[in-house]
């Protein structure tokens, strides 16, 4: 009778456990029908030969959007290049929510628990550098899509991005105002709480001044912030003839909006972050005649890859690609190239790979220096008039 009791008991638990097995499958988010991508950052039971591409992003929170554009790109270059080394990739998203705290735990996630073969991301240099130690450590190559601090690839080996410095841009806006414009006297409001503002800031600022400028007026803001009309009082005193504004889309859009509420029509300048059609969105007409740096044209792209890239991105979305959706293309496509010319997914050797690699991508030509930092042959600027971003103008960069 014992012995009767305790087979009963274990085919018991061996059909509870069959179906806890099972609920945890489904739970995760399963394999999906775009190379196993889950969309709540799980790896789900994909092909067991799969390379494994992390999707390092804000997803949710004050920089989802962001997060979403470079997602994009990610998602296009993967439908066309699915495989490398005769093994399929796949995309495993983790959301880092727009948190610094949160981006640790996620970048911990992707190296530890799915263990992915290279990271793409994260949108914003302080959620980038989050989780860069976990890189890092695991010799595990990230490439960040948008991060333009410097912090972010410094004394990193494993860590690598496609976009420019914001030294660069900085540099870039402050001799375009003075240069082009004839700007003579400029104002800043930048977003404090981003690095990648601050940064933009120092070198904007001292590349104006070596120009003969003046900055007749500096304020700032936080991630969030709603009300900017003491900000816009402020630096206006000081009679710009253009206002430098690095910072989030959203806040940049809501301080332009309500400068022209105030009666100010001062030329307004910012950084890639507000090419996006989020921006626009807030804004609405008040944005018109805004001048943005940023990577790519729609227009005008100036290889076969960003023809492909247009092609595929038209056939996929309603709305114009922004610079961040081509950046994420063009990220997918070092990854997968520098694993082919490793024959391996072993991280250092992926790692030398990117160092060596050179490419064009749909922004351009690529190729990263010791650092792992672009070089890349051009800015385009541009200027939104009737709601939407029209070409403007070319910085050059000599590559050689």
């Amino acid at each position: 009778m014992k012995r009767m009791v305790s087979i009963l008991l274990s085919l018991l638990l061996l059909i509870a456990m069959a179906g806890c097995s099972t609920g945890d499958t489904a739970n995760n988010g399963g394999s999906t029908n775009n190379g196993g991508t889950s969309d709540d950052g799980g790896s789900s039971g994909g092909d067991s030969d799969a390379i494994k591409i992390g999707i390092f992003q804000p997803l949710t929170g004050a920089s989802a959007a962001g997060g979403e554009y470079e997602t994009r790109g990610i998602e296009l270059a993967h439908s066309l290049y699915p495989e490398v080394l005769g093994r399929p990739v796949e995309l495993v998203k983790v959301d880092n929510k727009s948190d610094v705290v949160e981006a640790a735990t996620a970048a911990a996630r992707l190296v530890e628990s799915e263990q992915v073969d290279v990271v793409l991301g994260s949108w914003g240099s302080s959620l980038s550098m989050a989780g860069a130690d976990a890189f890092e450590e695991s010799q595990t190559p990230a490439i960040t899509i948008s991060a333009t601090s410097p912090n972010v690839t410094l004394g990193n080996e494993y860590y690598f991005r496609v976009c420019f410095m914001e030294d660069f841009q900085g540099a870039a806006l402050a001799t375009y105002a003075a240069q082009e414009l004839g700007a003579t006297k400029a104002a800043i409001i930048y977003e404090i709480t981003n690095d990648t503002c601050v940064g933009v800031r120092a070198s904007l600022v001292e590349t104006f001044e070596s120009l003969g400028g003046e900055m007749v007026g500096e304020a700032s803001f936080s991630v969030g912030d709603q009300d900017f009309n003491s900000q816009i009082m402020a630096v206006m005193a000081g009679e710009p003839e253009v206002i430098f504004i690095p910072g989030n889309y959203t806040e940049a859009a809501l301080c332009i909006s309500q400068a022209r509420a105030l009666g100010y029509d001062t030329s307004f300048m910012g950084t890639d972050i507000i090419d996006v059609p989020a921006f626009l969105e807030v804004g609405g007409s008040d944005v018109n005649g805004t001048v943005t740096s940023t990577f790519f044209d729609p227009a005008a792209p100036t290889t076969d890859v960003g023809e492909e890239f247009m092609e595929a991105y038209s056939s996929t979305y309603d709305d114009s690609p922004s610079a961040l959706s081509a950046l994420g293309f063009d990220a997918y496509l070092a990854a997968i190239r520098a694993i082919e010319a490793a024959g391996t997914t072993d991280g250092p050797a992926v790692k030398d790979a990117l160092y060596a690699l050179e490419m064009d991508g749909a922004t351009g030509a690529l190729r990263f220096d010791d650092n792992g930092d672009a070089i890349k042959n051009q800015v385009v600027l541009k200027v939104a008039q009737d709601g939407e971003y029209v070409y403007y103008d070319t910085v050059e960069v000599n590559l050689e």
